[in-house]
C-alpha cells in the first residue's frame, strides 16, 4: 500500500494524517486500525465529551464564580479565556488521542522528555475519581432522603436549638436573625453528619459508606463493557441535567424574589474588571471547565475513528459547556433570590459555592417549594448524573 501524500490527508474538514504506531513510524497498515476499537455511532463520542465537560463545576462553582467577580462583566474575560485558551487546548489535546490512537501515558512516547505528563495526568484523575465519587455517593444518599426531605422540619432528634420549622418563619423574621443559613433546617446534621471540625474525625456513617459502595458498583456497571457500555449511558446521563435544568429554570422563575436573585447574578461591576484575580478566575475556571489536560480527552478521542471531523466536535463542546454554565447560574439564583425572599436576607446572605451549595443552601430552598420531595429527586439525581458522567471517563486513563 502506498502512503498518502499531504494533499490525499486532508478530507474534507477533517485532517487524515497516518496514525502512530507503538514504535511511533508512519503506518497506514489495517491491522494498526483494528488494534483498538472506537465508539460504535460518533453520538456516543459526543455525548460522553458534554458528559465529561459538563461537570459539577457548572452547577456549583460558576454562578457563585460569576457573581463574585463582577457579575456579567466576568462573562467578558470568561469568553476571551474560552478563546484563547479553552478551545485551542481542547482542540490540541482531542486532535493528538485522535492521531494516535493512544492513550495519555503511550501517546507521549512521541517524545521523551513528556513522558512524564502521561503518568501525571493518570495520578491526576486517579485521585478526582476518589472526590467524585464521594460526591456521587452524597448524591445517592440524598435521592434517598428526598422521599421525605428529611431536613424540612424541626422534630427530629438531630436538630440543633438553632432550628427553626417554616411554619414558624414568617413570626419569627421580626424578631430574630439568622448568622447561618443552615440554622433553619440544619441538613448537614443529619444526611451529610457533619463533625465539629477537621480535629473531630467521628466514626463512619454506614449509610454513607453503604451509598459510596454503591456508588463504586454503578460506576463498575457503566464500565463493564469499555465504550460499548458507557457509550449508552451518556445517553440519559448526558441529557437528562438539561431536562431538569430547565424544569428548575422555569419553576424558579415563577417564584416570588427569583427576579432578584438574578439580578444579583448578573448585574454588572464593570470596576472589577480592574483586578488581577478576576482575570485568573476566569481562566482557571475554563481550565477546570473544559477538563483538558487531564488526560480524559486524549483517551476519548483515541477511540475515534480517524476521519472523524474533531475541529468541528472541538468547537462546539466548549460551547456547549459553557453555555450550561450560564444557565445554571439562572437556574441557582432564581431560587436563592426565592430564599431570600422568604427568609428576609438579602441574596448575599444565602450564596454559597461548592458542596455547600449544592448539599446545605439548595435543599433547603427546596424544602420551601410546593411538593418538595419530587424537586428534591431532581436536583439530586441531575448532580448524580452528572457527576457519573466526570466519573466514568477519568475511570477510562
Amino acid at each position: 500500500m502506498t502512503e498518502p501524500t499531504v494533499h490525499d490527508s486532508f478530507v474534507g474538514n477533517s485532517v487524515a494524517l497516518p496514525r502512530l504506531s507503538s514504535s511511533l513510524t508512519v503506518s497506514s497498515s489495517t491491522d494498526d486500525e483494528n488494534k483498538r476499537s472506537t465508539w460504535s455511532r460518533q453520538l456516543d463520542f459526543f455525548l460522553s465529551c458534554v458528559g465529561y465537560a459538563v461537570g459539577l463545576g457548572n452547577i456549583w462553582r460558576f454562578p457563585y464564580l460569576c457573581y463574585k467577580s463582577g457579575g456579567g462583566a466576568f462573562l467578558i474575560p470568561y469568553v476571551i479565556f474560552l478563546v484563547i485558551c479553552g478551545i485551542p487546548l481542547f482542540f490540541l489535546e482531542m486532535s493528538l488521542g485522535q492521531f494516535g490512537s493512544l492513550g495519555p501515558i503511550a501517546i507521549w512516547k512521541i517524545s521523551p522528555i513528556f513522558k512524564g505528563l502521561g503518568f501525571g495526568m493518570a495520578i491526576v484523575s486517579g485521585v478526582v475519581c476518589v472526590y467524585y465519587n464521594v460526591i456521587i455517593a452524597w448524591a445517592l444518599y440524598y435521592i434517598y432522603q428526598s422521599y421525605s426531605v428529611s431536613w424540612s422540619s424541626c422534630e427530629n432528634a438531630w436538630n440543633t436549638p438553632n432550628c427553626v420549622s417554616q411554619n414558624d418563619m414568617n413570626v419569627l423574621l421580626n424578631n430574630t436573625s439568622f448568622t447561618n443559613i443552615s440554622d433553619l433546617y440544619n441538613s448537614t446534621f443529619k444526611v451529610l453528619k457533619q463533625s465539629t471540625g477537621i480535629e473531630n474525625m467521628g466514626a463512619f456513617q454506614w449509610p454513607l459508606v453503604l451509598s459510596l459502595f454503591i456508588a463504586w458498583i454503578l460506576v463498575f456497571l457503566c464500565m463493564l463493557r469499555g465504550i460499548k457500555s458507557s457509550g449508552k449511558v451518556v445517553y440519559v446521563t448526558a441529557t437528562f441535567p438539561y431536562c431538569v435544568l430547565l424544569c428548575l429554570l422555569i419553576r424558579g422563575l415563577t417564584l416570588p424574589g427569583a427576579w432578584n436573585g438574578i439580578s444579583f447574578y448578573l448585574s454588572p461591576q464593570w470596576e472589577k474588571l480592574l483586578t488581577f484575580k478576576v482575570w485568573g478566575d476566569a481562566a482557571t475556571q475554563i481550565f477546570y471547565s473544559v477538563g483538558a489536560a487531564w488526560g480524559a480527552l486524549l483517551t476519548m478521542a483515541s477511540y475515534n475513528k480517524f476521519s472523524n471531523n474533531v475541529y468541528r466536535d472541538s468547537l462546539v463542546v466548549p460551547l456547549i459547556n459553557c453555555g450550561t454554565s450560564v444557565l445554571a447560574g439562572f437556574v441557582v439564583f432564581s431560587l436563592l433570590g426565592f430564599m431570600a425572599e422568604e427568609t428576609g436576607k438579602s441574596v448575599a446572605d444565602v450564596v454559597s459555592e461548592g458542596p455547600g451549595l449544592a448539599f446545605v443552601v439548595y435543599p433547603e430552598a427546596i424544602a420551601r417549594l410546593p411538593v418538595s420531595p419530587v424537586w428534591a429527586f431532581l436536583f439530586f439525581f441531575m448532580l448524580f448524573a452528572v457527576g457519573l458522567d466526570t466519573q466514568q471517563i477519568l475511570c477510562f486513563i
